[in-house]
């Protein structure tokens, strides 16, 4: 009996726009790292702090903006700024 080709596996990451340009989008990479990719290349309508979700099987890839995943972020760095404005003066500062 013929060994059975393994499928290939997918693997799915994220990527975070961090700036959009012209036809180009910087994105941050899992690692950290930043890349500048033609806007075409990802998903409709995406925005500034979208995170996208990379799809990848078999050489192939898929993409779309992980709203979820977005809004989850969004509200973190949010609380972290309330957080981190709390103690601030509100009033206005003279120099």
């Amino acid at each position: 009996m013929p060994k059975r080709k393994k499928e290939p596996e997918a693997r799915a990451s994220h990527v975070v726009v961090d700036a959009i340009e012209g036809k180009y989008a910087r994105v941050e990479l899992p690692d950290g790292t930043t890349e500048d990719w033609s806007l075409a290349s990802l998903p409709e309508g995406v925005k500034e702090g979208d995170v996208v979700r990379v799809q990848e099987s078999g050489g192939d890839f898929e993409m779309e903006v992980d709203r979820a995943e977005t809004e989850q972020r969004r509200s973190t760095a949010q609380r972290k700024l309330e957080a981190l404005n709390q103690d601030a003066p509100t009033e206005e500062i003279n120099l």
